[in-house]
């Protein structure tokens, strides 16, 4: 058996009593305080700690067996031993300590550019060291951690809460016009001094316990600034409610200015000072319970569920126990679990880290594209390029790596091949052409369509034909009287007489031939004047221009009813062909053509359904929609915008059209002469999902990367 001597610990190490683990067991926090650190070690690591002057693994395994139920192996010291050794807890060897410890730190600093990357993604900014003033101020902050400022607070946030509810109208309207360049720049000041607020919160709680608060300063995360305090001194503390409050100390202190705040804007007239609280009232509730209260995050929130929870390393011990799970439902390789917990605690931990995935995820690539527009273009493609490297690729690919070494187990693994087989039919699926279904909203109504609308000041004089009648060409549809179009036409009729009968006479009378031009021009004017009463006249009694069907007559119509101007009375509906209409955009335009088959069904399933051919593609984009019906905001589907009642798409959309496929006489009948809004499905060309996606990305790429 290999005989060796223990190396000796460090000196000015010290040893807390820890909480107290699930299953009784006691737990110790190791201090290392040159460098501000502390380590949760179990009670059979406390116990080899214990005995480690006895120098040989030997002796201390006898101590143990002699003083404790404890059953450990060389195996387990030697493990303590690599813990201590690793954490840099031993003593350094005078002669050998030089060379290890600068191989170790130039380990740890890794090449220049891994510390560049590290120093862009996050570093801190050490300020002040304000232990000696803190315990010097804290014993006047005592007021604020009693019951009585708490009770006050409640009621003060439950009063605001009221009163703001109350003024419900003037708090939105002040909130909506806040967000101009002055209302942001008091945001951002408001932020700053909440932010301020919090840092201290932990400092003084912190103290308020007696711990240690060496350093206050800034930390920057991808250039963000933040206001941090070094709170790790919290780790000697053994009971978990004093380690919670000061976790929970910096989100009570927001909590209280925003209530307060809140308060003082509710009772606050107008002016300055009401000013002044309104981004306190808002930012703050926003700012502490979207980001501090999250667990997803190494913030408050995260820190509060660790210790709640009992587990240290919270986020690295739910990664691994999600990673194992996701090796053992893709493979099956049958390795222990990276640690044992309840059937619980492990779903809720596996769960717990998917959702953190999810979350990161979405907030690097949030902060990347922030990145990206933030600074000039070259910069930020370089930029947003680093953090997807370092945030979203690089964790898949260790993971990927993972997997590389497994790979012959993987492959002797039944469910690793099962898995594999899946992997490549999914890849296939997502690279092989399939028949594609183009879908959008369309609008069915025939191609002859007359509506009738009432002219100015019009009285309804006669309804000669009723609901669904048959209508032929040149036939009145509705009778509209207006009792001064009569004298108007028999004005205007006297007038051209008379001149016609100047004209004539002009030739017997020199007075009247030297105005013949004049005479001549008059009587232009005359019968132009007849010709626009006739044609208002017609107006008043319109007549169809084509053949079809009466429809969408208002049966409360009777004579005598005056209308107003442009009322709709009714329709007339030709006998022609039906139309079916829809706006795609480009990428659906791509995948048809004329003469693909398409069905359309109405909106409800109460209407027609019809089997269709596309008739036409229109070559240019529409640069004004045809009416609002299409407009997202009324019920279509192109998204547009309003100007000067137009309505203009956001993005190119192109129309197309259809024909029935069936015969027009059926197909009309099914329409029953009547306008159908629904929607179309086109059976486009083949191809692949994987093309779709490639194009979008490279069309991407190509606006983005213009300079």
């Amino acid at each position: 058996m290999h005989y060796f001597t223990l190396p000796p610990l460090r000196e000015e190490l010290s040893l807390h009593r820890g909480p107290v683990q699930a299953a009784g067991e006691p737990s110790y926090t190791l201090e290392d305080p040159v460098r501000n650190q502390f380590f949760r070690i179990d009670w059979p690591t406390f116990e080899v700690l214990s005995r480690w002057s006895l120098g040989n693994p030997d002796d201390i395994l006898l101590s143990l067996q002699a003083d404790t139920p404890l059953d450990l192996e060389r195996a387990d010291v030697e493990a303590v031993l690599k813990f201590l050794n690793d954490a840099q807890l031993l003593r350094p060897d005078p002669l050998a300590s030089s060379a290890a410890l600068a191989a170790r730190h130039q380990a740890a600093a890794g090449k220049w550019h891994t510390r560049l990357l590290h120093h862009y993604l996050f570093f801190r900014l050490p300020l002040v060291k304000p232990d000696a003033w803190l315990a010097r101020m804290t014993p006047s902050f005592g007021w604020a951690f009693s019951r009585g400022f708490f009770l006050l607070t409640l009621l003060a946030l439950v009063a605001g809460v009221a009163l703001v509810w109350r003024q419900w109208d003037v708090f939105r309207s002040t909130l909506s016009g806040s967000f101009t360049p002055g209302g942001l720049l008091a945001y951002a000041i408001a932020l700053t001094v909440v932010k301020g607020a919090h840092e201290m919160g932990h400092a003084l709680s912190a103290k308020r316990h007696g711990c240690r608060v060496p350093t206050m300063g800034l930390a920057f995360l991808v250039l963000w600034p933040m206001p941090y305090t070094d709170t790790n001194d919290v780790w000697r503390l053994d009971r978990k409610d004093q380690r919670q409050q000061v976790a929970l100390a910096g989100v009570a202190t927001e909590l209280i200015i925003a209530a307060w705040a809140t308060l003082a804007w509710s009772l606050l007239p107008d002016g300055t000072l009401r000013d002044v609280v309104f981004p306190l009232a808002t930012t703050t509730w926003i700012a502490t319970l979207a980001i501090n209260a999250s667990p997803f995050m190494r913030f408050d929130g995260y820190f509060v569920l660790s210790d709640w929870l009992d587990m240290p390393n919270l986020h690295a011990r739910a990664f691994a126990l999600a990673r194992w799970h996701l090796r053992e439902c893709l493979f099956g390789l049958g390795e222990a679990p990276p640690e044992y917990f309840p059937a619980r605690r492990h779903a809720g931990l596996i769960l717990f880290a998917w959702a953190v995935w999810l979350y990161r995820l979405t907030v690097f690539i949030g902060i990347a594209l922030l990145v990206y527009h933030f600074f000039i273009k070259l910069l930020g493609i370089f930029l947003f390029c680093v953090e997807m490297s370092w945030f979203v690729i690089r964790p898949i690919a260790g993971e990927f790596k993972v997997w590389r070494g497994l790979w012959p187990r993987i492959r002797a693994s039944r469910r690793g091949r099962r898995s594999l087989v899946l992997a490549a039919l999914a890849l296939l699926l997502f690279v092989l052409p399939w028949p594609t279904r183009v879908q959008g909203g369309a609008l069915l109504k025939p191609l002859q369509v007359f509506p009738v609308h009432a002219p100015e000041h019009a009285q309804l004089a006669g309804l000669p034909l009723g609901e669904g009648a048959r209508v032929a060409p040149g036939q009145v549809l509705v009778r509209f009287a207006v009792p001064e179009n009569g004298s108007r036409r028999e004005v205007a009729e006297a007038q051209v007489e008379r001149l016609r009968w100047q004209a004539g006479a002009a030739g017997f009378d020199a007075e009247q031939r030297a105005r013949s031009a004049v005479l001549r021009e008059e009587l232009a004017s005359a019968e132009a004047q007849l010709a626009a009463v006739d044609e208002e006249s017609a107006r008043y009694l319109p007549r169809a221009p084509f053949a079809g069907t009466l429809r969408d007559l208002d049966p409360e119509l009777r004579p005598g009813t005056w209308l107003g101007r442009n009322e709709r009375v009714a329709v007339l509906v030709g006998d022609g062909p039906l139309e079916v209409t829809t706006y795609l955009d480009e990428d659906a335009v791509r995948r048809i053509a004329r003469g693909d088959r398409a069905v359309f069904h109405a909106d409800g399933g109460a209407g027609p359904a019809l089997r269709l051919r596309v008739a036409g593609i229109d070559r240019d984009a529409t640069r004004i929609l045809p009416a609002s019906l299409w407009a997202a905001q009324q019920g279509g589907q192109v998204p547009a915008r309003e100007k000067g009642g137009a309505w203009y798409p956001e993005r190119a959309v192109y129309r197309v059209s259809f024909v029935p496929d069936a015969p027009a006489d059926e197909a009309r009948a099914a329409a029953a002469g009547h306008a159908w809004r629904g929607t179309v499905v086109i059976q486009g060309a083949w191809e692949a999902p994987g093309t779709r996606f490639a194009r979008a990305l490279a069309t991407l790429f190509w606006r983005e990367a213009g300079f």
